[in-house]
């Protein structure tokens, strides 16, 4: 079995140390770097199965290697900050990280959040009685098997939460789901986030799959319920 590559950007050395050694002891293998710059150069050239990124660094901030790595690639994304507001957590969520943890944090927690969301990223969403089928509604193609999302031919880059979501909605078309199930359904029981990591993934999946993202027709709102995928 192939052992998970993880990247960790941390200026802290301290920290950084400390989180090596024990994503190692996990059994990963690591790669570091301690500035925003080196942060993308490292993850061009080693492409981890996973990057824990702390939002204040040296030469370039979290957010923006977030935001360019993000454009590059759909390798998920663990963001680390010492700040506990809202609105650190809705802008990293809103660039396309996939998780979040506000210092100090137990090393146990960050090790479940890890293992957990390569997991996520390795299994097909539960909702049907073949996982592997290809899923298609209207000019969209969905290719659980092969991780791929097609729109009218083209190959779109989805972040392995979006395509999970997308996924869940097209085993269950039509279905209207809250909130509260959708993070349950899709980001598991053991995810920490609120449910505002729905909308914020409702509406980057739009910008991706709607011709006009103001005027959805796929991913419909129902007022006061939650959201669909219309067929």
């Amino acid at each position: 079995m192939t052992t998970d590559k993880i990247a960790i950007v941390e200026d802290d050395f301290n920290l950084l140390a400390t989180l090596k050694y024990n994503l190692q002891k996990d059994g990963y293998d690591v790669v570091t770097a301690v500035d925003g710059g080196e942060a993308v150069e490292t993850a061009r050239k080693e492409k981890p199965d996973l990057i824990i990124l702390d939002v204040m660094l040296p030469v370039m901030n979290g957010f923006e290697v977030c935001r360019i790595l993000r454009k590059e690639m759909t390798v998920p994304i663990l963001m680390l900050t010492a700040k506990a507001g809202e609105t650190d957590k809705i802008v990293g969520l809103e660039i396309g990280a996939d998780d979040y943890m506000t210092k100090p944090f137990s090393m146990r927690e960050l090790l479940a959040r890890v293992r957990a969301m390569l997991r996520r990223t390795r299994m097909t969403v539960p909702g049907s009685t073949d996982e592997t089928a290809v899923l298609r509604i209207k000019d969209l193609e969905i290719d659980p098997a092969r991780h791929r999302v097609l729109l009218r031919e083209t190959s779109l880059d989805l972040t392995p939460k979006e395509f999970d979501l997308l996924a869940f909605l097209a085993r269950n078309k039509g279905f209207v789901f809250n909130r509260e199930q959708l993070l349950e359904k899709v980001w598991g029981y053991d995810y920490a986030g609120g449910t505002r990591t729905v909308d914020v993934h409702i509406r980057w999946l739009r910008q991706k799959i709607e011709t006009n993202p103001q005027k959805p027709e796929y991913l419909i709102t129902v007022r006061g319920t939650g959201y669909k995928l219309e067929g």
